[in-house]
């Protein structure tokens, strides 16, 4: 295209260029025989008009050209860039057409691995459920049944390790309340190990083990009075009867009323005697010890309103600050 138009530029040239040397040729021809010099002029003028312009329009073709390469050339790149930006958007749209068994299948081992290391996170935080739900989930999408087995049977050895060291410490604790016969709160532990641990029946079961061993310590105790009133033995009654008091409904206590009376009776009258022999000694310290105890046992007796008036005599004797008349 481009000679095509350079030899174009060649041939008009060419052909004005001849017809300008032609009429100058005329020009001098009538210039010498007739003396008229404006054909002459006018051919001097095109001959040197053709020298001019021809070289300028050579020039801007060249120009013309090289402009013409070099849109062709950024044409060219800029080409080339969509054509590779063709080919990525064909490579990402296969991509894209993947199947999910196929992805499912490049990323297999990564996948598995890190639903592993999740299995292994929940039981270090001891949720099983989720430990499970995971365990159950490799088994489908896997297809690994022996390691999901494998897996299920670490849960429920480390569940049940859990359970056993909870219930342990926990019966340990009823234990410990139970010696000191602190029935509330063993209960109350009783309920919170239940409450914790749903599903074992062991634990399920702790409240009537606290109920029944409760029972069985007052069967055990009310036994214990009746063997103390048989035998006569006032003060063993006594401890007992404090020790029953918290055991007893009212209406339970209204079965053993008599024995209580019966036991009550004796040990102030042992109270009695002791105290009217610490008083012929002398001995005023055992004295105020044993009022002190007939004023707190039995305070609405007659013998607890005769040494309260003694007291303070009581009292002054045993600091010696009151001296002691014998009789003459």
């Amino acid at each position: 295209m481009d000679k095509k138009v350079s030899r174009s530029y060649t041939w008009v040239y060419s052909i004005v260029f001849i017809l300008a040397l032609a009429v100058t040729a005329v020009g001098v021809s009538r210039a010498v025989t007739t003396g008229q010099w404006v054909m002459l002029a006018a051919g001097c003028a095109s001959v040197v008009a053709v020298l001019i312009t021809w070289p300028l329009a050579l020039q801007l073709h060249a120009f013309h050209k090289a402009s013409n390469d070099r849109a062709e050339r950024a044409l060219a790149s800029i080409n080339e860039r969509f054509e590779q930006f063709s080919v990525m958007l064909n490579l990402i749209s296969e991509q894209q057409l993947l199947s999910d068994r196929a992805k499912s299948v490049a990323f297999r081992e990564k996948d598995s691995d890190v639903l592993r290391r999740a299995i292994q996170d929940e039981m270090l935080k001891q949720n099983w459920e989720p430990a499970l739900a995971l365990t159950n989930e490799m088994e489908k999408q896997f297809g690994f049944k022996q390691e999901a087995d494998r897996l299920r049977a670490q849960i429920a050895d480390k569940h049940n390790d859990v359970i056993r060291r909870q219930l342990s410490e926990s019966m340990a604790t009823i234990d410990r309340y139970v010696r000191a016969e602190a029935w509330p709160d063993a209960l109350k532990e009783a309920q919170r190990v239940g409450a914790a641990l749903p599903d074992s029946p062991m634990a399920q079961s702790m409240v009537q083990e606290v109920e029944k061993r409760r029972e069985a310590q007052k069967q055990q105790l009310i036994q214990s009075l009746k063997d103390a009133a048989a035998r006569h033995d006032a003060d063993g009654g006594m401890e007992i009867l404090k020790r029953l008091d918290m055991y007893l409904t009212p209406t339970e206590a209204e079965q053993y009323q008599e024995i209580a009376r019966n036991i009550l009776k004796e040990r102030l009258v042992i109270l009695r005697t002791q105290f009217a022999v610490s008083v012929q000694d002398h001995n005023w310290n055992e004295a105020l010890r044993l009022a002190d105890l007939v004023t707190r046992d039995f305070p609405n007796t007659q013998m607890a309103k005769e040494v309260r008036e003694m007291m303070d005599s009581l009292r002054a004797r045993a600091e010696g600050r009151e001296p002691v008349t014998t009789p003459a």
